[in-house]
């Protein structure tokens, strides 16, 4: 589905949106003012602003990245909602840590907050300025009021599924409020417009209103997949239900764990499905996933802001970290994270046993070899032959030559105009401005020429993999076009291999640095397993790469200069940094505009909901088989296979929620997570400055929840503050 549709709306609706809600309920002063009746006059009308209210947790102001704030009194990229969603969800646990020293920022991490926290209020604000969004939306999109509009009933159909999707919306923020400060102001469509004190509901009753909301809009929202990207469905409700039923017990001491198993079971039927590649999830392009369900969306040039995912991209770039490679311009060196979540995961980062070695010859000179499979293009200077001895005027290397009958001739210099070496009499032997060489069969040839004596020969090669590790069966090798080398996929045992075509060369390699002889000593496996062997016999040095199958794909960490321990937060090469987020494509290609990102946040996904199915079974006391897979459909797509499976030994809750982490870093779960598993203040799991201290430390359990801001507080008599603050 196109992401564009509702995001180009968002430019055009902000304007209006502004002056709609600022002046509704206001009498005009003059012309230029806008009346709800006058906004709601044009029928498409109902559209731009319900794109103003999803608009709400991406932007920050009317004008683009800055300028006319919806809240003042903070920096406008500190004040938009994700930003702050993911201060307080990610800053404040193992999973990142910031080196910025702008106000009370280190607090988050230190859990040393307090009640006149700026960036807890700005939040807070944030969060019940979306509430207040959406219901002046839902206020002015009653029945009544479409009809005192003269809206037909085409109108009111559609106009009700928008309402049904604001009242997703507000239910989405009222959970956030519950979650991180339980006790806050409650207000409704049904409350009066202007000044009042709202009255504090408690965490039971608001659990309580956001399930209804949610069961009463569910089949007023589209069927799952049945909307345009960036917009709610029933998906969307399930998911969220689910994340209400799964913490049940935390806000109100009452369980629902059956309840939360049934809505994630219709979630995992829905359509929905798992995407094949975990790191296309949070690229510029992630609009294309099929796992995402509900996702805050980004367009660098329609949806700007200093916060979102520009703020988690471009903050957690600094170091020897290239920012292009992200599709940025630039990296503020602030996020990084903690090293226990880099050992939540196996050691092997990468999956890769030996990487290739270009060797020495890299520098010797070179024969091109142009053709109909390149067409004859003699500056292509991969397409060529090498010297395997300096200075000895023999090259040789591998071509691969798609189809039959192949042209090409011989060059030293890489020009079109150079002079061309063929075979007059198709004898092997090369003269200058000779005849096209023609090369009978398709697939891979080994070359080699000899530039004193003008004689070269071609020969189609085949090669396998060959030893005790493939239990004596030679494995045949395919050419892959992509790394431009013969590839094999297989199990390996315990044992070794060697390299070998039907020429007779076996290589080996001799001095374990990846550089292939003739006849050296075969290549010992130390992980038994499933492996990927990548063969560059391009040209010499031959060499070789070989990566496991079966790695855990998700840990998306750089740790070129960078400490595995902080040792000080400021500095930014203390802590490993995190380059899960990017603005390029899964192409490669950059974003749209290198300073504001196109990738869209993921709010729900799908291995989210399979891990919560799991966990709602455990607690529930349910089939844990069932459990397990649910566990091992997520990490399966990790490991692309069943080499990571678990065993239901292994699922225990300790497990789970360090896979929440594996498989969610950065994504706005982790202190929500922590809570429920008793482990985010005084629990026995520690991290390193938790507490303030390097080797971290417990703190009350006041601070499961955020203070209620003393702004609030003083300005609204019917508050009273949360317990222990």
């Amino acid at each position: 589905m196109k992401k564009s549709s509702i995001l180009s709306l968002i430019t055009i609706c902000t304007l209006v949106f502004s002056s709609c809600f600022n002046d509704l309920d206001t009498v005009p002063l003059d012309k230029d003012v806008f009346t709800a009746d006058a906004v709601y006059k044009d029928a498409t009308s109902y559209r731009k602003v319900l794109a103003k209210v999803y608009a709400g947790f991406a932007v920050s102001g009317q004008q683009g990245a800055a300028g006319q704030p919806d809240i003042e009194g903070i920096d406008e990229g500190f004040g938009q909602y994700l930003r702050g969603f993911w201060y307080h969800q990610e800053l404040t646990t193992d999973e990142a840590v910031i080196g910025w020293n702008d106000q009370t920022i280190k607090d988050f991490h230190n859990q040393t907050w307090t009640e006149t926290d700026g960036f807890i209020y700005a939040f807070y604000s944030r969060i019940f300025y979306q509430i207040s969004l959406c219901n002046e939306f839902i206020r002015e999109t009653s029945d009544e009021k479409l009809t005192s509009r003269g809206a037909d009933d085409a109108l009111k159909a559609q106009v009700k599924t928008f309402r049904a999707e604001a009242r997703f919306l507000r239910a989405l923020s009222y959970w956030h409020a519950l979650d991180m400060f339980r006790n806050v102001p409650f207000v409704t469509e049904n409350d009066k417009v202007g000044s009042f004190f709202p009255t504090q509901t408690n965490a039971t009753d608001l659990a309580a209103y956001i399930e209804s909301e949610l069961l009463a809009i569910e089949n007023e929202v589209a069927p799952p997949k049945g909307n345009e990207y960036g917009r709610v469905d029933r998906a969307a409700v399930w998911t969220l239900l689910a994340k209400l039923y799964l913490n049940h017990e935390v806000y109100t001491g009452q369980k629902k764990y059956t309840e939360c198993t049934a809505v994630c079971q219709k979630v995992l039927g829905s359509g929905y499905s798992l995407d094949p590649n975990y790191k296309n999830l949070f690229l510029s392009d992630n609009h294309t996933s099929p796992e995402i369900i509900f996702p805050v969306a980004y367009d660098g040039i329609n949806t700007r802001t200093w916060g979102g995912t520009t703020f988690i991209i471009r903050a957690g770039i600094g170091g020897s970290m290239d920012p292009a490679a992200s599709g940025v311009a630039s990296g503020w060196g602030g996020s990084r994270t903690t090293r226990q979540l880099v050992e939540k995961f196996p050691a092997d980062l990468t999956g890769v046993v030996t990487e290739f070695n270009q060797g020495e010859t890299v520098k010797y000179k070179k024969m091109y070899v142009p053709g109909s499979h390149q067409n004859f293009d003699a500056t292509d200077t991969d397409n060529s032959l090498s010297e395997g001895v300096k200075n000895s005027s023999i090259y040789e290397g591998h071509l691969y030559f798609a189809t039959a009958n192949t042209e090409l001739y011989f060059t030293t210099i890489s020009s079109n105009t150079a002079p061309k070496l063929g075979d007059n009499n198709a004898d092997g032997t090369l003269e200058t401005g000779g005849a096209k060489i023609v090369v009978p069969e398709a697939g891979l040839h080994y070359i080699r020429v000899d530039n004193k004596t003008k004689k070269y020969s071609i020969q189609k090669t085949d090669w396998f993999v060959s030893g005790s590790a493939t239990g004596g069966t030679d494995v045949a090798m395919a050419w892959d076009a992509k790394t431009r080398t013969v590839k094999a996929t297989l199990d390996l045992g315990s044992g070794s291999f060697v390299f070998k075509n039907n020429r007779g060369d076996l290589l080996g390699d001799k001095d374990g640095n990846a550089i292939l002889t003739s006849n050296a000593n075969a290549i010992t496996v130390g992980k038994p397993g499933g492996h990927e062997l990548f063969l560059d016999v391009d040209k010499p040095d031959y060499t070789y790469s070989d990566r496991l199958t079966g790695f855990d794909r998700r840990p998306m960490f750089y740790t070129n200069g960078q400490n595995l321990d902080i040792n000080d937060l400021s500095i930014f090469t203390d802590g490993i940094a995190v380059n899960k987020f990017k603005n390029v494509t899964s192409t490669g290609a950059p974003g749209k505009d290198s300073d504001f990102p196109d990738t869209d946040f993921p709010m729900f996904r799908l291995a989210d909901v399979y891990l919560m199915a799991a966990e709602a079974i455990m607690r529930s006391n349910g089939d844990k088989n069932q459990a397990v897979a649910y566990v091992n459909a997520v990490r399966e797509r990790a490991y692309s296979g069943k080499v990571g499976n678990i065993t239901a030994a292994e699922l225990t809750y300790e497990y789970l929620l360090d896979e929440r982490a594996r498989e969610l870093y950065w994504e706005g779960h982790r202190r929500t997570d922590l809570v429920r598993f008793g482990q985010f203040s005084d629990g026995s799991y520690l991290w390193q400055w938790k507490g303030g201290v390097k080797d971290g430390k417990t703190v009350a359990p006041t601070y499961n929840v955020f203070p209620i801001p003393s702004a609030d507080l003083g300005a609204n008599p019917n508050l009273k503050q949360n317990e222990g603050y």
